[in-house]
C-alpha cells in the first residue's frame, strides 16, 4: 500500500473549514441553509479534533527531539521514553485522520426503510424472510434503534412473503447499506421428513429514508387508491377502506400500507415509503454516471446479486464479498453477531476509497 503523507496543509485546512461553518452559523442563515450546514460541522468535528491531536503530536515529537539531543542526561532519557510513547501514538492517528478524510455518503446518517421479501423456494423462503427479519429488529435493538412495521404480508407459521419497516437511530444506513442484495439458506426444513437439504433465498433492499427536502412530490403525480385491509388467507381485518395504495405516475413504482386502522395513517407511511424509493433511485442514477471511477466496489450493490449464504448444517454464513465465513451461524441469525460481519464490509469499503490502497 503506498504510504499517504497528511501534510500540515491538510490538518490546516480541516481546522479552518470548521471555524468557516461555526462563523457561518451564527450569522444567522435560513433554516433550510442552517440544517445543511449543521450536518456538515457535525461530519467535520470528529476530523478536527482528530486533525488537532494529530498535529500536538507532531509537535511533542518535534519538541522531544530537540530534548533527546540536548547536553543533560537525565532530560535526553526522560525525553526517550515519551518520545518512543509519542511515536507509537502517531500511525493510529494519522490513519483515523485517512479514514475521516474519506468521501462521506450524506446518507449514511439517516434512518432506513427495510425491505425483506421471499425469493425462491416457496414457504421455506418465506420463513427464511421472517429469520431475516427479526435478525435484523434483533440487532437493531441491541443499538438501541426504533423498528416500527410500515407493511407486512405474513406467511403463516413466522414466515413473510413481504415485510417493510422504517428502522431510526444515528448511522443505521452506514451499518446496513451492505445487507441489500440476495441472501441464500440452505437447510432441512422441518416439513422434509426425509432430511434432505433445501436451498431458498430471501432479498434485502436498504433505502435511506428520504426528506421532504429531498424528493418533492406533486398530488398531481399521484394516483391513490383505497381498499378494505385484509389478513392471511384474505380474511378481512377491519370493515373499512383503510388500507392505501399509491402510484407514482411519472416512475410507476407502487407502494402500499394496510397496517393501520387509520387511512390517514397509512397514506403517511406509504408517503415515507415513496419517498425512500425515489430518493434511492436517484441515488442509483449518479452511482451509476460515477461507475466507471470506482469499480473495485463491495460488491455492486445489485439486489438481484447472491451476497451471503447461510449453511445450517454446517453452522456457517459466508459473505461471497469478501469471502468471509464465519462458523457462528447461531449467533448471526440472531443478530448478535451480524457486526462481525459488517465490520470487515465496511473496512474493505473504506479501503477501496482510500488513495493509493491498490497501489
Amino acid at each position: 500500500m503506498t504510504e499517504i503523507h497528511i501534510s500540515d496543509e491538510t490538518i490546516a485546512d480541516i481546522l479552518a473549514r470548521r471555524a468557516a461553518l461555526i462563523e457561518e452559523i451564527n450569522t444567522g442563515p435560513t433554516r433550510d441553509r442552517q440544517v445543511a450546514l449543521s450536518k456538515e460541522l457535525s461530519g467535520l468535528e470528529e476530523a478536527a479534533s482528530t486533525a488537532e491531536r494529530l498535529r500536538e503530536t507532531r509537535a511533542e515529537i518535534a519538541s522531544l527531539e530537540e530534548l533527546v539531543r540536548g547536553e543533560d542526561k537525565d532530560i535526553r532519557a526522560m525525553a526517550e521514553e515519551d518520545l518512543v510513547r509519542a511515536r507509537e501514538r502517531l500511525p493510529g492517528l494519522e490513519n483515523a485522520f485517512k479514514v475521516l478524510l474519506l468521501p462521506k455518503d450524506e446518507a449514511d446518517e439517516r434512518g432506513v426503510i427495510l425491505e425483506v421479501r421471499a425469493g425462491t423456494g416457496g414457504e421455506e423462503a418465506a420463513l427464511f424472510a421472517g429469520d431475516l427479519f427479526r435478525m435484523y429488529s434483533r440487532y437493531a435493538e441491541n443499538r438501541r434503534w426504533k423498528v416500527e412495521v410500515m407493511s407486512a404480508s405474513d406467511s403463516g407459521h413466522g414466515g413473510y412473503r413481504e415485510v417493510i419497516a422504517q428502522i431510526l437511530g444515528k448511522g443505521v444506513y452506514a451499518r446496513l447499506k451492505f445487507e441489500a442484495g440476495t441472501h441464500r439458506v440452505q437447510r432441512v426444513p422441518e416439513t422434509e421428513a426425509s432430511g434432505r437439504i433445501h436451498t431458498s433465498a430471501a432479498t434485502v433492499a436498504v433505502l435511506p429514508e428520504a426528506e421532504e427536502v429531498d424528493v418533492e412530490l406533486n398530488e398531481s403525480d399521484l394516483k391513490i387508491d383505497v381498499f378494505r385491509a385484509s389478513g392471511a388467507g384474505g380474511q378481512h381485518v377491519n370493515t373499512t377502506d383503510s388500507a392505501v395504495r399509491i402510484t407514482h405516475m411519472p416512475t410507476g413504482i407502487i407502494v402500499g400500507c394496510q397496517e393501520e386502522r387509520s387511512q390517514h395513517k397509512n397514506k403517511a407511511k406509504a408517503i415515507k415509503i415513496l419517498r425512500a424509493k425515489l430518493y434511492e433511485a436517484e441515488r442509483e442514477r449518479v452511482r451509476s454516471e460515477r461507475a466507471a471511477a470506482r469499480k473495485g466496489q463491495v460488491g455492486s450493490g445489485d439486489r438481484s446479486e447472491r451476497i451471503r449464504t447461510y449453511n445450517f448444517p454446517q453452522g456457517r454464513v459466508t459473505d461471497h464479498r469478501i469471502n468471509l465465513t464465519l462458523y457462528q451461524l447461531d449467533k448471526v441469525i440472531t443478530g448478535e453477531a451480524l457486526d462481525e460481519i459488517i465490520e470487515p464490509l465496511i473496512a474493505a469499503d473504506q479501503a477501496e476509497l482510500t488513495p493509493g490502497a491498490a497501489a
